[in-house]
């Protein structure tokens, strides 16, 4: 495999700036040679390097005055020094002065090729934290914590900033753990309202007389209990922001009062008959199909167009993995502070993993890993070893390349063929949970559970109250998915 990255080599004798430079030449690796300290130092001035190899004995400045210059220059630079000289204190003298490696001559080939990939390696993924860090703190200003640079996540910030100056009633959607109260939190921040109340609203979590109490208030004596008057929640977004956290969990008795709030900007308290005026931005937010809800009549449909002003999609983690790198040294930051870990790196093998997964359960999932690992580390480096199982083990879905014999194949055959051993491989990753591997083929749960029984797959023994959680997430590669352990919870 060709290395990529540059390399100073820092040394008076000719022969050995030929052999390093035909070594590393060879490896991959743009290589710059200097005859000398000073004329090293007037290059790393002038050029950006991965990493500098210098000799500790050199007339005029030596080695470790060299390295010493380095360091003033750029001190994340690797410096890698190599001598005939071989003692232990001046490996020691060295290694206090900041140089990442030290390496003796006569030197085996393999030996610098692995001691510069490693100095690369870091200095790369130094830059890449250092450029990741900065683009984090400029959308977490802007954003509210939201994190991305794919296309499709510069499309969401484009819309947040468009939108977010004007009063029109706002639709975030998308699926469950994408974040979409920080788009409206996002929004609110760039709003002209953004020193004015952002209040949340869990519209799923009370009784519809609860629900409705909490809104908008109530007058003394409007229920059993309601000794005193009370201001709801409308009165306290006034000239700010209202956000309603799947608003497709609202009763019908409240969709229809929410409406006259949107439409006329007034209510009345529970029990009350006076029309109190109010000044709030309705962004809502929803996971549910609500055009699918209107047809079943369990949603408003002049609510819905009412709602559906503008819309913003956030795309699932799957369908913007070019984000996973930017949130997970968001997350690492985050963690890290949280349990005093100090600097926290991911190594390429778990990025990696991390990449090949499909998220169904998206950001929300995967801050969850990252959390999880730091919290198990006991390094400043997470490895692939710190991944859940169920991850690593998530098996990547290849198309085969078939071979039409001459006689011809049946298409109806190949196609059940592959849709089954798809459907038991998808089901091996969820570790046979129904419901999860739905998500993972993006198709609905009554679905799978159709085709299942089609193929003859089976049911799933319900596990025994002594299997502990870990064991039952971690499906076994070494057998096929065995047809009686499917569950569809």
């Amino acid at each position: 495999m060709r290395r990529t990255g540059s390399i100073l080599v820092v040394d008076d004798e000719e022969i050995m700036r030929e052999i390093l430079d035909a070594l590393l030449t060879r490896e991959g690796y743009h290589v710059q040679l200097a005859s000398s300290g000073e004329e090293g130092i007037e290059l790393a001035r002038s050029v950006p390097f991965d990493a500098v190899i210098v000799d500790v004995m050199m007339p005029g400045l030596d080695g470790i005055a060299t390295l010493e210059e380095l360091k003033k220059l750029d001190d994340e630079l690797p410096v890698l020094m190599i001598t005939a000289f071989a003692s232990v204190e001046t490996a020691i003298t060295a290694m206090k002065r900041g140089a990442f490696d030290y390496i003796t001559k006569p030197f085996k080939n393999d030996e610098v090729l692995m001691v510069v990939r490693n100095a690369v390696e870091r200095r790369q993924l130094v830059a890449e934290n250092t450029a990741l860090r900065q683009t984090l703190q400029a959308q977490s200003q802007r954003f509210a914590g939201i994190i991305g640079r794919s296309p499709r996540m510069k499309q969401v910030f484009d819309l947040i900033i468009q939108a977010a100056p004007s009063r029109s009633t706002i639709l975030v959607t998308g699926e469950s753990g994408t974040g979409k109260e920080l788009v409206a939190r996002a929004i609110h921040r760039n709003s002209p309202r953004a020193e004015r109340a952002f209040i949340t609203v869990n519209s799923g979590n009370l009784p519809p007389d609860l629900l409705e109490s909490t809104l908008f208030g109530h007058v003394k004596g409007a229920f059993t209990g309601a000794v005193y008057p009370k201001k709801g929640l409308c009165d306290l977004a006034d000239k700010g922001s209202i956000f309603f956290d799947e608003i497709g969990n609202i009763p019908p008795e409240t969709q229809a009062k929410l409406l006259r709030v949107m439409q006329e900007r007034e209510f009345m308290r529970l029990g009350g008959m006076d029309t109190i005026k109010v000044d709030v931005r309705i962004i809502a937010a929803t996971n549910c199909d609500l055009r699918q809800m209107v047809e079943d009549g369990r949603f408003r449909e002049d609510l819905f167009y009412r709602l559906h002003v503008i819309n913003i999609f956030l795309p699932p983690l799957r369908d913007r993995k070019d984000d996973i790198p930017l949130l997970a040294q968001h997350f690492l930051e985050k963690y890290g502070e949280e349990n005093s870990r100090g600097t926290l790196e991911l190594a390429p093998e778990a990025l990696d993993v991390m990449m090949d997964y499909d998220w169904p359960g998206n950001v929300r999932e995967l801050e969850n890993v990252i959390e999880r690992a730091v919290v198990l580390s006991s390094g400043q480096r997470i490895g692939a070893d710190l991944i859940p199982e169920h991850i690593r083990s998530a098996p990547a879905f290849h198309i085969p390349k078939f071979v039409v014999p001459p006689e011809g194949i049946s298409f109806k055959d190949v196609i059940t063929n592959v849709e089954k051993r798809l459907i038991e491989s998808t089901l091996e990753a969820a570790g046979g949970v129904q419901k999860r591997a739905a998500e993972l083929l993006k198709i609905k749960p009554t679905t799978l559970n159709e085709m299942i029984k089609r193929y003859e797959i089976g049911t799933r023994r319900k596990k025994s109250p002594a299997h502990t959680d870990d064991a039952a997430e971690t499906p076994s590669r070494a057998r096929p998915f065995p047809a009686a352990e499917l569950t569809r919870e």
